[in-house]
């Protein structure tokens, strides 16, 4: 199988490399950037299976490509191309399919796939849980917004990079379902992140509070795996940025008019990810929504 994959970030990478240990797949990489072909010329598949393409029309004969890019913005861009630039939609034969593994819109995601069905080519959603940490590993949840038939055809090459698939329907519902997850984990986040500042004001020892939390109902994937390691001792390094923490809120927060669902906390939630983007630093870690928390003027009596 031919395969283009467009996007060798901190996610893509690791995730191209996975693919290029399979001996039946040939690799076509595509990224603006010259860094991550510097990482990819030392892989064992360099300049046979795994060569770069100069631009996306060198994409052209692929039977598949995968996007693993920011925002659906640049997702639409490459998807349908920008002013004397075709994108995907012009470059590939009828018969192709594009795999979208990022977190874009869901709404957008469908509108997309109706435009390539017109010219036979085929969008799947297929985002990812596990960080980069499984993204090395291959050990990424992926969730994957298509029929039973689809899913087999897709398996060997999802196989390589994940562990867990789990099929959530028609197309657009695995962006979905990844947005309402991400909006449950920052809310839990921001709820544990909450709790540690009302204890610290009031002297209370925020270890075993940690402690208390995941030996109790208040238990969550925050409380476990970034309390202790990265908001206690201050280091605030648990590798996911805060600005696509509300990034991905906001496309969650989007759901309730594509829904028809009014979703308060959702709303409030997100409106706390988006202020504290504008009020730490352009690098700063998802867990430094704690920092930003503990730094707001306390309620008075």
């Amino acid at each position: 199988m031919r395969i283009g994959f467009i996007g060798l970030g901190t996610m893509g990478l690791p995730m191209i490399e996975n693919l290029a240990n399979q001996p039946d797949f040939e690799l076509l990489a595509f990224d603006p950037s010259d860094t991550p072909f510097s990482a990819l010329a030392g892989h064992k598949a360099w300049a046979t299976r795994l060569c770069r393409a100069d631009a996306l029309g060198d994409l052209s004969g692929c039977d598949l490509i995968i996007t693993m890019l920011p925002n659906s913005r640049i997702t639409n861009a490459v998807m349908r191309g920008e002013e004397g630039r075709p994108g995907l939609a012009q470059i590939l034969r009828p018969g192709a399919r594009i795999l979208d593994m990022g977190s874009s819109d869901p709404g957008s995601t469908m509108k997309l796939a109706q435009e390539l069905a017109a010219k036979g080519i085929s969008l799947t959603d297929a985002p990812v849980s596990g960080a980069v940490t499984k993204a090395r590993t291959g050990e990424l949840s992926i969730m994957v917004g298509t029929d039973a038939e689809g899913l087999e055809t897709l398996r060997p090459v999802l196989s390589a990079m994940g562990r867990v698939l789990i099929p959530t329907g028609a197309v657009g519902s695995a962006h979905a379902m990844k947005a309402l997850n991400n909006y449950v984990y920052a809310a839990g986040l921001l709820a544990a992140s909450e709790a540690l500042g009302i204890a610290a004001r009031m002297g209370l020892d925020l270890a075993v509070l940690s402690d208390v939390l995941n030996a109790s109902s208040g238990r969550n994937v925050a409380t476990e795996t970034k309390l202790r390691q990265f908001i206690l001792p201050g280091s605030y390094n648990g590798g996911f940025a805060l600005r696509l923490q509300a990034k991905d809120l906001a496309t969650a927060d989007g759901l309730q008019a594509l829904s028809g669902f009014d979703a308060p906390q959702l709303t409030l939630c997100a409106g706390l990810w988006a202020e504290a983007v504008q009020q730490l630093p352009a690098d700063a870690d998802n867990t430094e929504i704690h920092r930003f928390l503990t730094a707001r003027p306390g309620k008075s009596d």
